[in-house]
């Protein structure tokens, strides 16, 4: 680490002057931490985004060894500063300096383990580095067991989105369409919204096909921006 480089320990005392005991007790509630729910487990220290991302920018040329072991934090904010640190990076970055923050946002998954995490890290890292690539990963990680990584396939594809690429949004919207977990009817549904917006035909089309089967929060999630009289049709299944 060159001298004078930012260790873990000085990124975590500056996030911690932002802390609020209770805002992290709204916050645990919030990303559902209790016993049996999708978060459980995860602490908090109380900091919200906005402040998060001045850190971030401030710390923006952490070295690696720092940003992971932030990254492996028990603390839902720590881990949210990493992330926010090696977007920063990848999009600063060469070619190889992007392929190995790529590298290492897989090799920490299991770090990125709700969904803010995976919402401002994932179309920015995975999806940003696929887009000229093979996306066989995201794929694969549709039909992982794992909700985050399946988080992670369907919300990477914003990444195509915005460049007006839609199959694999689709495809990985029919993947998940028999999903059980409520995160994911809902990151199914504003990808496609997000889709819709920029193609009304490619969704619909998406949407005439699967309507009637697809789960309820995922359809009011795709149909939100649609004209009323359009929108109850799809809700009352009269399309």
């Amino acid at each position: 680490m060159a001298r004078g480089a930012p260790n873990a320990a000085e990124m975590k005392k500056a996030l911690r002057l932002h802390a609020r005991r209770d805002k992290a007790h709204i916050l645990q509630g919030f990303f559902k931490t209790g016993p049996g729910q999708y978060g459980e487990g995860d602490r908090f220290l109380g900091v919200v985004v906005p402040d998060i991302r001045r850190v971030a920018g401030k710390y923006r040329d952490a070295p690696e060894s720092a940003v992971v072991s932030l990254l492996a934090s028990e603390y839902h904010e720590e881990r949210l500063l990493a992330l926010l640190i090696l977007v920063q990076q990848f999009f600063r970055g060469n070619e190889q300096r992007k392929k190995r923050i790529y590298t290492l946002y897989l090799k920490n998954v299991r770090c990125i383990n709700n969904w803010d995490l995976v919402d401002l890290s994932a179309p920015n890292i995975m999806g940003a580095w696929l887009a000229d690539k093979s996306r066989k990963r995201l794929h694969q990680f549709a039909r992982s067991k794992n909700v985050w990584k399946r988080r992670i396939a369907i919300l990477s594809t914003f990444a195509f989105i915005r460049n007006n690429n839609f199959s694999d949004t689709l495809t990985i919207s029919k993947t998940l369409l028999r999903d059980e977990h409520d995160l994911i009817h809902k990151a199914v549904g504003w990808m496609l919204r997000e889709v819709g917006k920029r193609s009304p035909a490619a969704e619909e089309s998406f949407l005439k096909q699967h309507y009637r089967t697809m789960p309820r929060t995922m359809l009011r999630y795709a149909v939100e921006r649609f004209p009323e009289a359009k929108r109850k049709r799809y809700l009352e299944g009269k399309v």
